[in-house]
């Protein structure tokens, strides 16, 4: 299923609900994402934009736009991931500057897009789940439902 679609047809009340034993909500979550995303994204543009000195700030309260604002921004950056990643000139280079966490160090533009990608679908995966429990699953396109 296309990452988008996972966020389809959810309420903003869906979406700020706190499910008991759940550390996060959907829309917490979904910040989350939205943070490391513009971050990769912008090493792999070669910005030099700091990681975060503490875990709390990659899980940043939700944006003041409100549900839709937030799906919006995490929506781009997925379509910003996908044009990068579709480049493979672009996809051999290194991060550069290179990223100041050793094992991140040397990664190459691919490497960061990947590790984007694998990020995005453990925290997706979590979102799938919580839909489930608050009787939101499926999207109304439908999907599976094993």
């Amino acid at each position: 299923m296309p990452p988008a679609r996972v966020l389809d047809g959810l309420s903003a009340a869906h979406c700020e609900a706190r499910v008991p034993g759940a550390s996060h909500s959907v829309a917490e979550i979904v910040a989350h994402l939205a943070y490391w995303q513009s971050w990769f994204l912008e090493r792999c543009a070669g910005k030099a934009t700091p990681m975060a000195g503490k875990a709390s700030v990659g899980w940043p309260s939700t944006t003041a736009g409100g549900w839709e604002s937030l799906r919006h921004e995490f929506v781009a950056g997925l379509d910003r991931a996908v044009g990068i990643a579709a480049d493979e000139s672009a996809c051999i280079r290194r991060v550069e500057p290179p990223i100041e966490f050793q094992p991140l160090a040397n990664y190459t533009i691919a490497d960061a897009i990947v590790h984007l990608a694998l990020h995005n679908a453990h925290h997706l995966g979590q979102i799938v789940t919580l839909r489930q429990i608050l009787g939101a699953w499926p999207p109304p396109e439908g999907s599976w439902t094993w």
